[in-house]
């Protein structure tokens, strides 16, 4: 195919695919929402609610490793597209069953399940893929517009829902999730997954192999490169201790400060305004040069940020002053998250051998999967033991020192060889001088 032709073909994929991740996100969101509040409605139990949220963790976090394996061993255009229309007949069959008998628990929690198995495949086939669908020179802006429609779904689709709650039945709810579904999936079969694909045609002992053998070879493809390993060890560790943040945000806000519920929306909210900004400032601009050094400095910048959160319980301030400082401060977070997600996601893209690009997402969903509820679980217990202050405090010094010793200046050239022959330059010309 002419070169022209596929940076068309790779530009209409980049919009396609954005298009359709807002869309499905979108209705996400909007479903959730409206799940949510009808099980709180209807039953007025934590522990129901709770159990909703765990039919959609548990099964993702089980699955992902299966959903790797079939990444790298099948069409992965075939299984996003499987993926998104059984997220489309679980949608339509809790939709009967809402006409038909009325909405139960049991229906609800059985469609969670599958929307989560569905995602999983997705979501893992999905990230596999992008090499194949975007030419190499614009994974930057297509990683950053598939956040910025993950952000503006996060923000929109809540109070969209919020809306519509008060004003329509929640088979409206579900025609507009699974309308938004199909059309996800008229998008998606448009796409071509093979454009600048590099997958290996697989040798006859490859097609042999087992899923369990196939999943091992995945886990040594990872220990064997050791700037990956050391990538994704960093990621697990803020995975954990993103906890900190997650509970202790809630915690010093409404329980320390007793902020009004209006005012705690608008320092959430400017978290994800925070992330999409940052994600419109990555889709235009060159793409970074030394990702892992742009990744560790945000970073950097998080620890020291939630460490600067406990200024108002140290310091006395106004209402209005740390109502204004945590906006700022939250704002700084989001940016921040983004700052080391965006550069990090493109480095994976590159460095990672596509016959094992399913394999590694799925090591990495799996393992952020069951590490972000655990920290907010363990965090949750500390906030009731211990002051808020000391352990904003020590989880970002922790998180500083994690990642200046686990990305220290070695493993930096480690990952980026052209900036240790830049330094070598440097050095030579002022030995010369």
């Amino acid at each position: 195919m002419d070169q022209a032709i596929k940076l068309k073909r790779a530009t209409y994929h980049m919009w396609t695919f954005t298009i359709s991740k807002l869309i499905s996100s979108f209705g996400a969101h909007v479903y959730a929402f409206a799940v949510s509040f009808y099980i709180l409605q209807l039953t007025g139990s934590a522990t129901n609610f709770a159990m909703n949220l765990i039919c959609s963790i548990l099964p993702r976090t089980l699955i992902a490793p299966f959903a790797g394996y079939a990444a790298d061993k099948y069409s992965r255009k075939m299984i996003v597209i499987l993926a998104q229309i059984a997220s489309t007949l679980a949608i339509g069959g809790l939709l009967t069953v809402s006409l038909t008998s009325g909405l139960s628990l049991l229906a609800i929690y059985v469609t969670t399940v599958v929307l989560s198995i569905a995602s999983a495949f997705s979501g893992v086939a999905f990230s596999s893929s992008i090499t194949g669908l975007i030419d190499e020179n614009r994974i930057q802006r297509a990683m950053s517009l598939n956040q910025m429609s993950i952000s503006f779904a996060a923000i929109g689709g809540p109070a969209v829902g919020g809306i519509m709650y008060g004003t329509v039945s929640m088979s409206t709810f579900l025609i507009v999730y699974m309308s938004a579904s199909l059309l996800a999936v008229l998008l998606e079969s448009t796409m071509n997954f093979k454009l600048f694909s590099t997958r290996k045609e697989k040798t006859e002992e490859e097609q042999k192999e087992t899923m369990w053998q196939s999943m091992k070879a995945g886990i040594s493809y990872v220990r064997q490169q050791q700037v990956l390993l050391t990538i994704i060890w960093i990621s697990l560790f803020i995975n954990f201790l993103i906890g900190a943040y997650q509970v202790g945000l809630s915690y010093i806000l409404i329980e320390g400060l007793k902020m009004p519920s209006t005012r705690f929306g608008v320092v959430e909210g400017s978290f994800a305004i925070g992330m999409l900004l940052v994600s419109l400032y990555f889709s235009v601009r060159k793409e970074v040069k030394y990702p892992l050094i742009v990744s560790k400095r945000g970073i950097l910048v998080f620890g020291f940020l939630l460490m600067l959160m406990t200024l108002p319980l140290l310091v006395s301030m106004q209402p209005n002053v740390y109502f204004a400082f945590y906006v700022a401060v939250i704002f700084t977070c989001g940016a921040s998250i983004m700052i080391v997600n965006t550069p990090m996601q493109v480095m994976f893209q590159k460095i990672i051998d596509d016959d094992f690009k399913g394999r590694v997402f799925a090591i990495l969903e799996t393992m952020a999967m069951a590490l972000m509820p655990l920290g907010v679980v363990i965090y949750g217990f500390l906030y009731d033991v211990l002051p808020a202050e000391w352990i904003l405090i020590v989880t970002g010094a922790l998180l500083i020192g994690i990642v200046l010793f686990m990305a220290r200046p070695s493993v930096v050239r480690k990952a980026h060889p052209e900036l240790a022959e830049k330094q070598k330059v440097k050095a030579n010309v002022a030995t010369e001088q």
